[in-house]
């Protein structure tokens, strides 16, 4: 008796570990009256928008850096990065602390959104492929599209996105990398 409860306890957290694997946990949020989400696993907390310092120079995505707990946090305007208008401030603006990888290290970046939701379970089988045409932001930012609730979620690849290379290529003159003047 004993061996078969053994036995279905391990058949138990096989199926679990087998349901988790098919579900990923995704936060939700509002742009431009759109709604988009990143992976959980990536986001680190929400804070209220504001404490923002302004950096000259910096591309038009970026509104400036926070300091969270001792850090240098740059903040993204999304809106800005997706090419459309900077985002208007509002009671529900909302700076969403992610982190990414880049070249190797861990990297925190906040990124400003309208509003935020809530934390969906979208299952695999309801992740559709990124579109390649007709979407209004690029296609490399988009990690695939879930249906909730008979809508598509837009699901971001938060690397493409939040990639500091070439947001860093941007903050040059004509958005190219520009070669250091030799002295």
């Amino acid at each position: 008796m004993n061996a078969l409860v053994q036995a279905q306890g391990r058949q138990t957290k096989a199926a679990t570990a087998v349901r988790a694997a098919d579900h990923a946990q995704y936060l939700t949020f509002m742009l431009s009256g759109e709604t988009f989400a990143i992976g959980i696993l990536a986001i680190k907390e929400i804070i209220e928008y504001g404490g923002l310092t302004e950096v000259p120079m910096m591309p038009d995505c970026i509104r400036g850096v926070i300091n969270l707990r001792g850090a240098v946090v740059p903040v993204m305007d999304m809106s800005a990065r997706f090419g459309k208008p900077p985002t208007a401030v509002t009671k529900r603006t909302c700076t969403v602390i992610v982190e990414i990888e880049a070249e190797g290290e861990q990297q925190v970046v906040g990124v400003m959104v309208d509003a935020v939701n809530a934390v969906l379970e979208i299952p695999a089988s309801e992740i559709e492929p990124a579109p390649h045409f007709g979407a209004k932001i690029r296609s490399d930012f988009i990690e695939g599209m879930g249906k909730v609730n008979g809508k598509f979620v837009i699901l971001l690849n938060v690397d493409n996105v939040l990639s500091v290379d070439e947001i860093g290529s941007l903050a040059q003159p004509g958005g190219e990398l520009q070669a250091p003047l030799a002295g």
